[in-house]
């Protein structure tokens, strides 16, 4: 079970040691590694929370898989990790290291859900506006594809959500007519 408090904390640390060592981007770019692997495979997910599997035989597997792949600070930060028997969270911890310093740099995870994928002109375009909507300086633009939508978007950010999809008309229209009082009288 995912351990927000503990994984704010480890990421907290990685980020400050990165940022005092000058390597920040770097442990920028092996978060966002490791956390594509994880989400890549759950093989390796499941081995990292795996009771079973001893620690350093887990070190010599993740150090198979991130070779050469992640920087020295990050490597010794997982090495860490598995010493301390914190090798679980890694994942979590990498999701909230992203969100960190995507809040220190004021980077807005902004997501985008249609039915069929869109072109990379209608992303910069709603790229552009929700930055002058909101008064974003940087956003990181996700798209997703989704068929149940039938048509139009769903766009989430900041906790704000603005569903424009067909599907979630038709089911307001459905609503209207479950509950329309004058269709009885009409019979």
């Amino acid at each position: 079970m995912p351990n927000a408090r503990l994984a704010g904390r480890y990421a907290k640390s990685i980020l400050d040691l990165a940022i005092e060592q000058g390597q920040l981007e770097a442990a920028y770019v092996d978060m966002k590694y490791v956390q594509a692997v994880c989400n890549a495979s759950s093989d390796f997910v499941n081995m990292l929370r795996s009771p079973i599997i001893k620690a350093d035989q887990k070190n010599s597997i993740i150090s198979a898989v991130l070779k050469d792949k992640v920087s020295v600070l990050t490597n010794s930060f997982i090495v860490l990790l598995v010493k301390k028997g914190r090798e679980s969270e890694l994942l979590e911890i990498a999701n909230t290291f992203i969100e960190q310093y995507n809040e220190m740099k004021g980077i807005h995870q902004v997501t985008l859900t249609t039915a069929v994928a869109v072109s990379d002109e209608t992303k910069k375009l709603i790229e552009q506006k929700v930055k002058s909507e909101n008064s974003f300086a940087t956003i990181e633009l996700n798209t997703k594809t989704d068929e149940s939508l039938i048509g139009g978007f769903v766009l989430e950010f900041n906790n704000n959500l603005l569903d424009a999809s067909i599907s979630r008309d038709l089911k307001d229209i459905k609503k209207q007519f479950v509950n329309n009082e004058f269709v009885g009288k009409i019979k």
